[in-house]
């Protein structure tokens, strides 16, 4: 495809849920957030707007603008009013099921390239509209093209399809997540040992903890337990028992980030480099792992280490609603940044699913089994 000189491509996220509405109310107007109106101002008749599907993490349709910005409050959008609007029309429309993975675009798109950490990419995608690089949205259009004319059907989650955008408040450390309020249990928010917790779920946390120090060593790094962890048990081995595990950590820190790093659940590292930290929240408060990470991120902010959360689930709303807590979305860089999610179901299918190529896959294959942390 040519590039068109005076045309610009813009990132417009949608959930779901938004992205029916828009299509149940004829296809003819996107919407944005009030404070986005400055942005949106920009936007000029024959723009095209490259429609992103927040929770799936797909390209999902490219719409032209047919005309100038304009402010409006009639309802389209069940879940908020999105006033800051612009008139379109559809060029390209796919399924949730048929849309193109951004992941499938890695060697393509500039976002993915020369990473100091390979979650960052997806600080590209927190708010819209934005303004993309020409080749960038020639080659979204291009792959939505192709899409089109040769649909290859993908499974969808449910629950990440019905998502709705969070509702956020302007204040002055600016748009700011609210966590849904929920009734608590004292295993999920007290930092209790795991010794201490029901035999079930402590398995739990152990059968993923193992999973993931064999899936590290299977790719031929190197990995860590803290020390107390290592005499626990999964399937008659304990973790310690595992080659790959190091005795000592690398001494490239100070004591107090030697501490913190020593205490995460799990660390994939390939030389001297860590490659990959993991929390595994099945047992204490989300918010507690998170805590270690954001003194890490606090200590070392140019130690660019791709953190997960890994956890049930059903968990998975409630990790979103901690990461984007505002105390984590001071922290440079926030800590939806460098923070993914990855749910046990995700990581029992990939490990099994991959077992016969893991001796041949890099650590940054945890970006296809993880998902970003961004609120819709």
């Amino acid at each position: 495809m040519h590039l068109v000189p005076d045309r610009s491509y813009y990132l417009d996220l949608f959930t779901g849920t938004t992205w029916q509405e828009f299509l149940e109310a004829g296809g003819t107007v996107s919407g944005f957030r009030e404070s986005r109106w400055s942005r949106v101002q920009k936007i000029k008749a024959g723009d095209y707007l490259l429609c992103y599907l927040t929770g799936l993490s797909r390209w999902i349709g490219v719409l032209e603008v047919t005309g100038v910005p304009y402010r409006d409050s009639e309802p389209i959008w069940s879940g908020e009013v999105f006033p800051s609007r612009v008139p379109v029309r559809v060029i390209e429309a796919l399924s949730p099921e048929t849309a193109v993975p951004i992941l499938d675009m890695r060697n393509t798109l500039s976002i993915f390239q020369d990473l100091k950490n390979p979650n960052y990419w997806q600080g590209s995608l927190r708010g819209s509209p934005e303004r993309w690089k020409p080749e960038d949205g020639e080659a979204i259009l291009a792959a939505i093209y192709d899409a089109k004319q040769n649909p290859v059907v993908r499974d969808v989650d449910p629950a990440k399809l019905s998502r709705r955008p969070a509702s956020a408040a302007s204040r002055e450390v600016g748009d700011v997540t609210l966590p849904d309020s929920e009734d608590t249990t004292a295993t999920e928010d007290s930092d209790m040992d795991l010794d201490t917790v029901e035999p079930k779920t402590a398995t739990a946390h152990t059968e993923v903890q193992w999973l993931l120090l064999r899936f590290g060593t299977d790719m031929g790094l190197k990995v860590w337990a803290p020390r107390g962890d290592r005499a626990r048990e999964w399937n008659g081995r304990t973790l310690g028992s595992l080659p790959s595990m190091l005795s000592d950590l690398p001494h490239q820190f100070d004591d107090a980030t030697n501490r913190v790093i020593e205490n995460i659940d799990v660390l994939w590292l390939d030389g001297n480099a860590i490659a990959a930290a993991f929390e595994i929240e099945s047992t204490t408060s989300v918010y507690s792992g998170l805590l270690r990470m954001s003194d890490l991120i606090a200590m070392q902010p140019n130690l660019n280490i791709p953190l997960f959360i890994v956890a049930p689930d059903e968990r998975r709303r409630k990790v979103i609603a901690e990461v984007n807590r505002a105390t984590f979305a001071r922290l440079r860089p926030p800590m939806v940044d460098v923070c993914r999610f990855i749910p046990f179901s995700a990581l029992r299918q990939h490990v099994n699913n991959a077992a016969p190529y893991i001796a041949f896959m890099k650590p940054d294959y945890l970006q296809v089994l993880s998902e970003s942390c961004e609120v819709d």
